[in-house]
């Protein structure tokens, strides 16, 4: 789709500048949070608070709830996105910097293609596809092997599996979501997979423990305010920003944030958190983004179906 013609430039620029600045800059938030809140339930905090309000508000603006149906496949994406993607993110930035966080995230669409292949048959294994694959798992393999001397030590293997787990369940739901009799309206699907994914956050983070102990007055004010963030302009007003510009622009256009994201985290990071940028670093986030690039730039398939982005709200 083409931008409409009324729309002032000023709100496109700060619609795109919300997904690639404000999501790329979720990934330190994360961090700061989950050093002082037990990750799966600093996650939980997030997305049940963030789901309420969204589910609240189509809820008042008239939006039908989802049928029995629905809700079975909003629990089903539920798990898969917020539980088995954010909930192990959460855990590997108590082991890895955020900036590496972002850039083994911005494996998803290698992930994606791998399960149109395998679950939509929408894809074939091109020779473009195993090139973009080879050479994001090199810059997986530059970050995660110690037998490659770079000047600066390999990052955590358990945190780094954990993200790549991560992008792989996010991979099959957004797979799954076009064969699930999912809610009509993405603001009314999205609400309710946060609540319901806030919901299932909550127990994981009981079963593992996480709530004996804790103390919210122990918690400081930083963290919080790194919460806040995480709700508000990180899902909630981030969610409104892509919403909008997917109905002003191609799918293909608003993924760009694909390939920002993770250098926003990477430089906000370093500045920002005291992250290590050193050689590992760069040749292993150049070879992520050059597959992402690579695979986000290749032609349609012959059904015209485009490509879709869901969004990394990180």
């Amino acid at each position: 789709m083409d931008p409409k013609s009324q729309t002032p430039r000023w709100q496109i620029l700060l619609a795109f500048g919300i997904i690639y600045f404000v999501w790329g800059s979720t990934f330190l938030a994360i961090r700061v949070g989950v050093h002082e809140v037990p990750p799966f339930l600093f996650a939980a905090l997030r997305f049940l608070a963030a789901g309420a309000v969204l589910f609240g508000w189509m809820r008042a603006r008239g939006e039908a709830i989802p049928t029995p149906r629905q809700w079975a496949s909003v629990c089903l994406m539920a798990i898969l996105i917020f539980v088995c993607d954010y909930g192990f993110l959460f855990w590997a930035e108590r082991r890895i910097p955020s900036g590496i966080a972002a850039v083994m995230m911005a494996t998803i669409p290698a992930f994606m293609s791998l399960s149109e292949i395998a679950i939509l048959r929408t894809q074939r294994l091109t020779a473009r596809l195993i090139v973009a694959l080879v050479i994001g798992l090199a810059g997986v393999a530059v970050l995660m092997l110690p037998s490659l001397h770079l000047g600066d030590a390999p990052i955590d293997r358990p945190g780094a599996l954990a993200c790549l787990f991560g992008a792989v369940c996010w991979s099959v739901a957004s797979a799954l979501s076009r064969k699930l009799p999912l809610p009509p309206s993405k603001p009314m699907n999205s609400g309710a997979q946060m609540l319901v994914g806030g919901i299932f956050l909550t127990i994981t983070a009981a079963l593992l423990g996480e709530l004996r102990g804790f103390h919210p007055t122990a918690v400081s004010t930083h963290a919080w305010l790194a919460l806040l963030y995480l709700i508000v302009p990180g899902s909630i007003i981030g969610f409104t920003a892509y919403v909008w510009l997917l109905h002003h622009f191609s799918p293909t256009k608003v993924g760009t944030y694909a390939y920002v994201n993770p250098v926003v985290a990477v430089i906000l990071g370093y500045f920002a958190g005291g992250e290590a940028l050193g050689p590992r670093t760069i040749l292993g986030t150049i070879c992520v983004l050059a597959s992402v690039l690579v695979i986000t730039t290749a032609p349609a398939p012959r059904s015209g179906r485009e490509r879709r982005t869901k969004p990394a709200l990180s």
